[in-house]
């Protein structure tokens, strides 16, 4: 997370190589150590707002299972029940 904090805060920053920092001809950039704190709580606080989602993500059923099941249900509009409904009559389950 330090690099992505450094990355944000100094734009000319191309290469980190432990505690440098490198603009794309090489030169040192001097990395103000505020900035990189300050973005670094930044970036864990927006991490941590989406702890829900992370949790969720393992629990939710397969997409594919999703779209089936609603297609079955007829959530679809008309034209994406037409549109589903011929790709299964091209190919069907065997």
């Amino acid at each position: 997370m330090n690099y992505q904090a450094i990355r944000n805060t100094h734009s000319s920053v191309v290469t980190i190589r432990g505690d440098e920092a490198f603009d794309a001809d090489g030169n040192s950039v001097t990395i103000d150590q505020s900035l990189v704190d300050a973005e670094v709580q930044r970036l864990q606080a927006e991490y941590d707002a989406q702890e829900y989602a992370r949790n969720r993500k393992g629990e939710y059923p397969d997409i594919g299972d999703q779209l089936d099941d609603l297609f079955h249900a007829g959530a679809f509009s008309t034209e994406m029940t037409a549109t589903l409904q011929a790709v299964k009559d091209k190919y069907p389950k065997e």
